[in-house]
């Protein structure tokens, strides 16, 4: 099989001097391109995406844009709420990870995944490209290069194509070795813009993205015996910090936090999907990391002894200086909490870019 491969061409899609990376796909004789997506310490790795769903991202973009509201569950897990039912097809549940490539199984079933899910949100997938990730495959994931100046962002988006029991109903039962076949109004996923250092590539061909981390290993221990042992991580009080730090004073936003601690480094999870609205959260990500380089280990050693408080001396040091503007994006952001059907705690999310 030939090495297909991601050629980088920069557009000039924003204004001023912000930049965003185009990825052409260079077709070749099968569907699948560059390598598959390992990810290392500080390293997310390509294997290979689908022409056939990157042709479906590109016609539904096209389409007017749909409604949808955004909502986390009562585990904290966020989803958005499509304007009608989705069926999700069975998968395999079994794939070999030295498998760059997914089973032709697997791959009819996301195929007519995509063909329905992207016509009730083209806004969501509009200019990003598929991957193939053998270590995670029932989260299917996308994505999209952005540059500001000189500095370099992954966009990466990750549908959740697992059942659960409160948010579907079951067509089909699976088994063993496939999923079961189900419909859902609620799509659940993950979209962060991620820090880059560089890009990795040969003959002009991507094949991997190196995370810029800011922090050091977040682990600081483990407690319990035996069995019993458990790692303990400061990521989530960095999370904590990072964003409150860059929302408004007294601004409650549980349990959405717009600056996540993830691969050592702060990221920031994106609310506007569109196209317009990611370059947007893209300038907030920038500007933030900007403020927080000269602190990034003052924040971690305190948070290593301390967890989060809005009392803490360095966190109270550092509000008195944020610049105001970047805080003043958050004020229409609003969060309710309610029951749904089963008096089950949920929250809905409204936010307004500006």
């Amino acid at each position: 099989m030939p090495f297909l491969g991601l050629l980088v061409k920069r557009g000039d899609h924003f204004h001023g001097s912000t930049n965003s990376f185009t990825l052409v796909l260079k077709p070749l004789e099968t569907r699948f391109i560059v390598e598959l997506m390992k990810k290392h310490k500080n390293e997310i790795r390509l294997f290979s995406t689908d022409d056939e769903i990157n042709s479906i991202i590109t016609q539904e973009s096209q389409a007017e844009k749909t409604s949808f509201t955004m909502h986390f569950d009562y585990n904290e897990d966020f989803f958005i709420k499509l304007s009608g039912a989705v069926t999700v097809p069975s998968f395999p549940i079994h794939h070999d990870i030295s498998q760059s490539t997914p089973s032709y199984t697997y791959a009819q079933a996301l195929h007519t995944y995509m063909q329905r899910v992207v016509s009730f949100a083209p806004q969501i997938f509009h200019g990003l490209t598929y991957f193939f990730d053998p270590s995670d495959v029932h989260r299917p994931g996308f994505f999209h290069l952005y540059r500001i100046k000189d500095e370099l962002f992954l966009y990466l988006l990750r549908l959740d194509l697992n059942f659960r029991t409160h948010y579907g109903e079951i067509k089909m039962k699976g088994g063993n070795d496939s999923t079961h076949t189900y419909k859902s109004n609620a799509l659940f996923l993950e979209n962060d813009i991620i820090p880059l250092s560089s890009l990795g590539e040969e003959n002009r061909k991507v094949h991997s993205f190196f995370i810029k981390q800011h922090l050091s290993d977040t682990w600081i221990g483990e407690h319990g015996k035996g069995y019993f042992v458990q790692g303990i991580w400061i990521d989530r009080e960095l999370t904590k910090f990072f964003s409150k730090l860059f929302l408004p004073e007294n601004k409650r936003t549980y349990p959405y936090y717009p600056f996540p601690c993830k691969y050592q480094t702060i990221c920031h999870s994106v609310l506007d999907f569109s196209p317009e609205g990611r370059k947007n959260h893209l300038k907030l990500l920038y500007h933030a990391r900007s403020f927080l380089g000269p602190y990034f280990d003052e924040i971690q050693q305190t948070l290593k002894h301390s967890d989060f408080s809005e009392d803490l001396p360095l966190y109270r040091r550092l509000k008195q200086i944020v610049p105001k503007q970047p805080l003043d994006v958050w004020r229409p952001l609003k969060i309710h909490t309610y029951l749904n059907e089963d008096d089950m705690k949920e929250f809905q999310v409204d936010f307004h870019s500006q």
